[in-house]
């Protein structure tokens, strides 16, 4: 999949003080740590998964079955707070056409980015759909937020 851009300053706050009072040999360990937490609790699938975190970054390595759960599981770990970038190097058995990814700004709604990439507003369902679990309500996002926009 590549590297994905993410806003550091915005998203779910995963690094707690553990993190901040840590050796610095220890942060990256902590970080990543927190991060594969973090896709387990969002119940993600994946056959086999290696969380590296390098300062801002973070490096995703193993396995999954869908394009779409290697999709869902880079946005679970760059929508958080801290992460400036994600190096997604996951395999998929079942690869497909790829998402395409829209960074939501000041007065983006669910609808108006619908209206904008399908030329519809009513098909806001597909992107909350594609964006869940870690969306949990339409009217949740936030500027700086990525979201998935898949193919029609």
């Amino acid at each position: 999949m590549g590297l994905m851009s993410f806003f550091k300053g915005v998203g779910a706050k995963l690094f707690g003080k553990e993190t901040e009072t840590a050796a610095p040999e220890k942060v990256a360990e902590l970080k990543a740590g927190a991060l594969l937490q973090h896709v387990k609790t969002l119940g993600l699938p994946y056959n086999k998964i290696v969380v590296k975190v390098a300062g801002h970054a973070v490096i995703l390595e193993g396995e999954v079955d869908k394009q779409e759960d290697a999709e869902k599981i880079a946005l679970a770990v760059g929508n958080v707070e801290g992460v400036e970038s994600v190096d997604n190097n996951m395999v998929v058995n079942e690869p497909e056409t790829p998402a395409t990814y829209h960074t939501v700004e000041k007065g983006d709604s669910l609808s108006k980015i619908a209206k904008e990439v399908y030329g519809d507003p009513m098909k806001y369902p597909i992107i909350f759909e594609a964006n869940k679990p870690m969306l949990t309500d339409p009217d949740l996002i936030y500027p700086g937020q990525v979201l998935r926009i898949p193919a029609l």
